[in-house]
């Protein structure tokens, strides 16, 4: 189980001080735009042309939810592009509930979000089933549903895997597939692994319990895309290519 980190571990300005990526000020390292801008305009509308009900997303690890925010804008053609913005009526009506294990990005979330009736920020560790189940379960309730048209995983898997291992890293990937239609995947690449073990040394603490242990390394969007297809019954619609920080986007469909 993730244990939720201290006011120290959540608020530290160095990333290695924040060992469940929940450190503040994330937007700035990866700005919104560069994942953003890889998204056909119109997606949501293509992957659910005939909805006639508002769509759930389910976003995990929103961090203080400037990407969440992007994302619901620019799905929804709120976001001004090169081209223009899309016609009226263009979008779909999308109610996204995001979570983050850090309480305090949670509340700046909650205090900075321009959408509070579609964008609704929750304090969640989704790997203890003790509390994901019950609270998803009744957020779900609410619509008269059982799982979520689509999801978000933006880079979260690598502090999965560290902090879980091999099996907390197949477990999520199949609890997502489990609880969406179509999910969206940044993958970190191994060598943010290798980053990220560097900052928690050069800050004299333990190293990740896993890290060493860990069996499923390499080429992470490789191993993310055979775990979601062959073990999670899920297929790679698309990749979107790649940020400029090589970090892969790849949409799946249940």
């Amino acid at each position: 189980k993730m244990a939720a980190p201290t006011s120290r571990e959540s608020r530290g300005s160095e990333p290695g001080a924040a060992p469940y990526g929940n450190f503040p000020n994330y937007s700035r390292f990866p700005p919104p735009e560069g994942r953003v801008s890889l998204l056909p305009r119109g997606l949501l509308r293509s992957l659910f042309p005939a909805a006639t009900r508002p769509l759930l997303g389910l976003d995990v690890g929103c961090n203080s939810g400037e990407l969440s925010v992007a994302l619901y804008r620019h799905l929804l053609g709120l976001q001004d592009g090169s081209s223009g913005p899309e016609p009226p009526g263009a979008g779909k009506e999308l109610k996204l509930l995001c979570c983050d294990i850090d309480p305090e990005l949670i509340r700046r979330a909650q205090q900075s979000s321009p959408f509070p009736a579609s964008i609704s920020f929750a304090s969640l560790d989704i790997m203890d089933s003790g509390a994901r189940e019950p609270f998803l379960s009744s957020y779900l309730q609410r619509f008269g549903r059982s799982s979520f048209d689509i999801g978000f995983c933006m880079s979260v898997t690598m502090w999965i895997h560290l902090n879980h291992g091999d099996g907390g890293l197949l477990d999520f990937l199949g609890l997502l597939a489990s609880l969406c239609t179509f999910l969206l995947v940044e993958p970190q690449p191994w060598r943010c692994y290798r980053a990220a073990a560097r900052r928690l040394r050069r800050l004299g603490r333990r190293d990740f319990e896993h890290f060493r242990g860990l069996r499923i390394t390499g080429d992470m969007a490789e191993s993310v895309t055979r775990i979601l297809t062959q073990q999670c019954a899920m297929e790679l619609v698309r990749s979107f290519g790649s940020t400029a920080w090589d970090r892969s986007l790849l949409l799946f469909r249940s």
